[in-house]
């Protein structure tokens, strides 16, 4: 048992030498999404650490394997949606993420992971409803 434990911890040190980059990408402010104040506080207070190239690296994104998992969420969300660079898409694609972001921020989103360490990013169903009417998008 000594020795499993042992082995373990081992394992867990030598994980920590695999170290994510946790640099954002400068930010063009004139390619941030515009939205009113109150969406704003929403999409900052609860989307843009996954969504933007301003991302708040918590402590324990320095600790693997958390930081592998972290980094993981962080580079698909910038992927599937960035509001640090929402003027560089087409209208095609705004048009697209704006219909995402209506159906996703009714149940999914944020990630229910990310909500159990950032209690203050869970979304009432009025903040829900507001950005769902920002979007324009028709049910």
């Amino acid at each position: 048992m000594k020795v499993t434990i042992l082995v373990f911890f081992i394992i867990l040190l030598l994980m920590q030498a695999i170290q994510i980059d946790k640099t954002n990408p400068v930010v063009d402010k004139s390619l941030e999404i515009q939205a009113p104040k109150e969406v704003m506080g929403i999409f900052k207070n609860a989307c843009y650490d996954c969504h933007s190239n301003q991302t708040t690296w918590p402590w324990y994104s320095s600790i693997a394997p958390a930081s592998w998992i972290i980094n993981d969420h962080v580079k698909h969300g910038r992927k599937a949606l960035d509001f640090t660079s929402w003027e560089s898409y087409s209208q095609e694609e705004k048009m697209k993420k704006l219909k995402e972001i209506y159906r996703t921020v009714y149940a999914s989103m944020p990630l229910a992971s990310y909500i159990s360490m950032h209690k203050e990013a869970e979304l009432s169903k009025e903040q829900r409803e507001l950005i769902r009417t920002w979007t324009g998008v028709r049910r």
